[in-house]
C-alpha cells in the first residue's frame, strides 16, 4: 500500500500525473435536485446537529445554527498529537480524529467518553449517522463504531489513504443507506452502512482527495486527475465529467441545480448540472484546499493566499474579500447573517456575510487546517497543537 502523508506529497504527484491520465471526454449532465431526506437521525435542519464536515451531504457548510458574538472559551480538550480532523456534533455526542492515531468522543462539557485506536493518522472529519460514527485513516482504513460505547461495528480497507470524509446516500430502492468515501486508490467506494458490504467501486483516474457531495442519488467530487466527476449513486457509473486543467484538492458545494468548486490553479467555478456547462469562473485566486459555504446569493472558499472570497453565486462577482494573517485552508461555515473562518495563523474569526467585516476574533496560537462546527450552543474548533477548543455565548 502507497501512502503519501502530506501536502507536498498529494500536490507533487498531481502533478506529475496529471499529464497522463487527460483523455477525450465530453461534457453532460444529469438534473441535480436540492431534495436530500432529512428523516435520519442527526441529519436535519437541527441548529444543535452539525453531523458530517460540512453540515449536510451536499456539503453547504451552512449551520441552522445563530451566533451572536461575543464568545467565550467553554473548556479544551487535549488529544495526544495535531488535529486536523474537522469535528463534529451531534446528539450530545462530540468526535473527532487527531494525528495520534485515536478518534475521540466527547460529552457536550469536553469530558471523554471513550477513544478507539484506529492505528494511524485520522485527518478526515468522522461522519454520524443512526448512532453510527464512520472514520477514515491514512492507512486507508474506514471505520464503523457504535457512537455510544466506541465498540467497531465493521472496518473496511481501501488500497489507499482516507484524506475525504465519508457521506451517505439512499440506495436507489430507499430501502437502505449507503456509506460513499473516496481514497488514495483512485476509487469512490459504496459501502453498506450496516454491514459495511461492498457496493461498487468507481474509478477515477488518480488520487481523491475530497469528500463526495451528494444530492439526488449524484455523487460530485474531485480529484488529482483534474476533473470534477458526476456518478450515480445506483449504478456506480459516471454521468459525466468536467474537465477543470488542474487538480482538485478540497470538496465541491451542491445547492439546487449547481456545484461550486475551486482549483489547485487558483480557479473558482460554477457549474450548471442541468445546462450542463460552466456558468462562470474567476482567477487568481490563489490555491483552494478549502471548500466552499453557499446561502442565497453568497457563495465563499478560503484560499491559500490568506484570503477568504465572497461570490455573488450567480454571476461570480467578487462582492467582498477578508485577508487573514495566515492561509485558510480550514473551509467558512455560514451560520445565519455570520461566517466562521479558522486561519493557519491560529485564529477563530467571525464576520459579517454582508460586508466581511470582522465582528469576532479569538487567537488560538496554533496553526488552524481543520473546519470549525458550529451550533447554536457552540463553535468547536481543533488545532495543529493537539486540542479542541469549544466556544459558546457569553452569558
Amino acid at each position: 500500500m502507497n501512502i503519501w502523508y502530506t501536502e507536498r506529497h498529494f500536490l507533487d504527484w498531481c502533478s506529475l500525473r496529471l499529464r497522463f491520465f487527460k483523455g477525450n471526454v465530453f461534457l453532460f449532465g444529469l438534473l441535480l435536485t436540492l431534495a436530500v431526506s432529512q428523516t435520519v437521525t442527526g441529519q436535519s435542519n437541527n441548529p444543535d446537529c452539525w453531523p458530517s464536515f460540512r453540515g449536510d451531504p451536499r456539503l453547504t457548510g451552512n449551520s441552522h445554527a445563530f451566533i451572536q458574538p461575543p464568545l467565550k472559551l467553554l473548556w479544551s480538550f487535549n488529544a495526544g498529537d495535531a488535529i486536523k480532523s474537522s469535528p463534529i456534533i451531534c446528539d450530545n455526542l462530540i468526535c473527532f480524529g487527531s494525528d495520534d492515531g485515536y478518534i475521540y468522543a466527547l460529552s457536550l462539557n469536553g469530558k471523554l467518553k471513550w477513544k478507539y485506536d484506529a492505528g494511524t493518522s485520522i485527518e478526515a472529519a468522522p461522519l454520524y449517522l443512526d448512532h453510527t460514527l464512520y472514520a477514515g485513516s491514512l492507512e486507508g482504513i474506514l471505520f464503523a463504531l457504535d457512537s455510544e460505547s466506541g465498540t467497531l461495528q465493521w472496518k473496511y480497507t481501501t488500497d489507499g489513504q482516507i484524506s475525504g470524509s465519508a457521506n451517505w446516500v439512499w440506495s436507489g430502492d430507499n430501502k437502505r443507506k449507503e456509506i460513499l468515501v473516496g481514497s488514495y486508490d483512485y476509487n469512490l467506494h459504496a459501502l453498506d452502512a450496516v454491514t459495511g458490504k461492498p457496493l461498487w467501486r468507481y474509478e477515477s483516474n488518480n488520487f481523491i482527495n475530497g469528500a463526495a457531495a451528494i444530492s439526488d442519488n449524484i455523487a460530485v467530487f474531485g480529484g488529482c486527475d483534474g476533473y470534477l466527476h458526476l456518478v450515480n449513486t445506483i449504478t456506480g457509473k459516471a454521468n459525466d465529467t468536467i474537465d477543470l486543467g488542474t487538480y482538485m484538492a478540497s470538496s465541491a458545494a451542491i445547492f439546487g441545480d449547481r456545484a461550486w468548486f475551486g482549483n489547485y490553479d487558483g480557479e473558482f467555478y460554477c457549474a450548471d448540472l442541468k445546462q450542463k456547462k460552466i456558468l462562470w469562473k474567476t482567477g487568481g485566486g490563489g490555491p483552494f484546499l478549502s471548500s466552499p459555504a453557499i446561502k442565497g446569493d453568497h457563495v465563499l472558499i478560503g484560499s491559500q493566499n490568506r484570503y477568504l472570497y465572497c461570490y455573488q453565486a450567480n454571476t461570480g462577482e467578487l462582492l467582498w474579500k477578508y485577508k487573514a494573517l495566515g492561509k485558510v485552508d480550514a473551509s467558512p461555515v455560514i451560520a445565519g447573517e455570520v461566517v466562521v473562518i479558522a486561519s493557519s495563523d491560529g485564529r477563530l474569526h467571525l464576520l459579517e456575510i454582508e460586508s466581511g467585516k470582522e465582528i469576532w476574533v479569538y487567537e488560538i496560537g496554533s496553526q488552524i487546517t481543520a473546519t470549525p462546527a458550529v451550533t447554536s450552543e457552540m463553535i468547536l474548533v481543533g488545532a495543529h497543537d493537539g486540542t479542541l477548543y469549544a466556544f459558546g455565548p457569553e452569558k
